[in-house]
C-alpha cells in the first residue's frame, strides 16, 4: 500500500486536463477530478499537506475493510483525498436518490452510507459532512445509475442530503470472534 510522502505533490496537467499527484521515481497519479470539477488554487502546484495524509489515513482504514484489491484500495483513497481537498463546492443533488431517514441520520467523516433510488442502490464513502449534506464518493465498481441517463463511477463524488443516507458501516466491519471450548 502507497505509504504518503511530503515529497507528493499535487497538480493540473493541461494536457490530461485533470488534477494530477506526482508520487516521485516518475510515477504519476491521475484523480477523477476534471477541471470543471477543482476549485482555483487546484491549477498550480501544491504540497501533499499533513491533512491530505491525515484523511488518507482515515480513508485507507475504512477501505481497507471493501473486498478491494490493494491497488484499487489504494487508488479509491487518493480520489477521495483529492475530492475532500480540491472538489469544487456544490449543491446537493438528493433527488437523484430516495429518503431513508428522517433526516437524523449525521454521518462522520469515513462512514459507509447507503444511498438507493428506482434504479437501485448503492455503497458511498463520506469525504466531508456538512449541516444537512455530506460530499460521498461511490465504492461500487459498477456505475451507479442516477436516472436512467446519468451515472456516477467508481471513486467519483457527489454531494448528498442526510435524509437520503443510511449509514451501513458495520455491514464492512468484520467482529472478532471469541470461540469458547
Amino acid at each position: 500500500m502507497l505509504k504518503p510522502s511530503d515529497k507528493w505533490t499535487w497538480y493540473y496537467d493541461d494536457a490530461d486536463q485533470h488534477l494530477m499527484l506526482d508520487l516521485g521515481n516518475e510515477m504519476v497519479f491521475k484523480t477523477n477530478l476534471s477541471r470543471k470539477l477543482i476549485v482555483e488554487c487546484a491549477v498550480g502546484v501544491n504540497e501533499f499537506s499533513v491533512d491530505d495524509a491525515s484523511a488518507y489515513q482515515t480513508y485507507k482504514e475504512q477501505i481497507a475493510h471493501l473486498e478491494l484489491s490493494e491497488p484499487r484500495q489504494a487508488q479509491l483513497a487518493l480520489y477521495c483525498v483529492a475530492a475532500k481537498r480540491f472538489h469544487k463546492p456544490v449543491q446537493p443533488k438528493s433527488w437523484f436518490f430516495d429518503s431513508l431517514s428522517d433526516g437524523s441520520c449525521t454521518p462522520v467523516e469515513g462512514d459507509f452510507v447507503r444511498l438507493e433510488n428506482s434504479h437501485g442502490h448503492g455503497a458511498f464513502i463520506v469525504l466531508e459532512v456538512g449541516e444537512c449534506a455530506s460530499l460521498c464518493a461511490s465504492i461500487n465498481l459498477d456505475e451507479f445509475n442516477l436516472n436512467g441517463v446519468k451515472s456516477i463511477q467508481y471513486g467519483e463524488a457527489i454531494k448528498v442530503m442526510h435524509d437520503r443516507m443510511q449509514i451501513i458501516s458495520h455491514q464492512f466491519l468484520t467482529q472478532p470472534m471469541r470461540l469458547v471450548g
